[in-house]
């Protein structure tokens, strides 16, 4: 199995942090800037298909995604696979492990991806000397129960094309806020992953999609779907968007 590769120097000064330029994301005093610059430890690179962490491990590490896709997952003793988020850039990995002790889930690249490496002895320092970096943490665990929210209610209570329609346009509305999708890029998973995702079998799951593209909702690719219509998507899964809202990261 593939794993990450360490690197120890710092390739991204915070200061010059490519996500620091996106307007989705909340600015930093120069207060913060210098302690998230002294928290920074080092950054991470990561092949597609790599590993990044493991149920059950113990991390001395949290990690910010710089750029690329991941997905985060839960397996059961027989190797069936349940998907239960995905990963973009600023999203906060490895805070279930340094709260609980132990990681609850597995964390794996679906592209290349780069991560801020973040020393986990170190957060009782941000909690106790900079409140608002605290709030911004308790944001993102906060948001990431509301995605888990939706999409249980999507498992449990949507039908097998409003599930299919739900999640691509979930996909795409945080791809395409982060400007992660350019002109005919595709959002970069298999049949498979929205089978792991959604909980239905894989030929299921690819008579679902035949019915979204016979919409021309989506085109599928070998190992990619593009979006063709985005609205037309957010109308088959009865689902309003993400909204516009500049988040927080750290």
């Amino acid at each position: 199995m593939a794993t990450p590769r360490a690197t120890h120097s710092f390739k991204t000064p915070c200061e010059q942090c490519p996500l620091r330029a996106d307007s989705t994301f909340r600015e930093f005093s120069g207060e913060e800037l210098d302690f998230v610059s002294k928290f920074k430890r080092g950054e991470l690179a990561a092949d597609a298909g790599a590993t990044i962490l493991v149920e059950g491990a113990h991390s001395a590490h949290l990690f910010t995604v710089l750029s690329g896709w991941g997905f985060r997952y839960k397996t059961l003793e027989d190797g069936r696979r349940q998907i239960l988020n995905y990963i973009m850039p600023g999203d906060l990995i490895g805070l279930q492990g340094t709260i609980m002790g132990e990681m609850q889930h597995s964390v794996e690249a679906l592209s290349p991806v780069s991560l801020c490496v973040f020393e986990r002895d170190k957060l009782m320092t941000l909690y106790n000397k900079h409140p608002s970096l605290a709030f911004d943490i308790t944001w993102i665990a906060a948001q990431e129960e509301r995605m888990l929210d939706e999409h249980l209610l999507s498992i449990g209570r949507r039908t097998a094309l409003e599930r299919a329609a739900y999640l691509i346009a979930f996909l795409f509305e945080r791809a395409r806020r982060l400007k992660l999708l350019t002109k005919n890029a595709s959002i970069p998973i298999t049949q498979q992953h929205v089978a792991d995702t959604l909980g239905l079998s894989i030929v299921h799951t690819n008579k679902t999609l035949k019915k979204l593209s016979n919409r021309n909702l989506i085109r599928w690719q070998e190992r990619a779907c593009e979006v063709l219509d985005g609205e037309g998507l957010l109308a088959a899964a009865g689902w309003e968007g993400l909204g516009e809202k500049v988040r927080p990261f750290i």
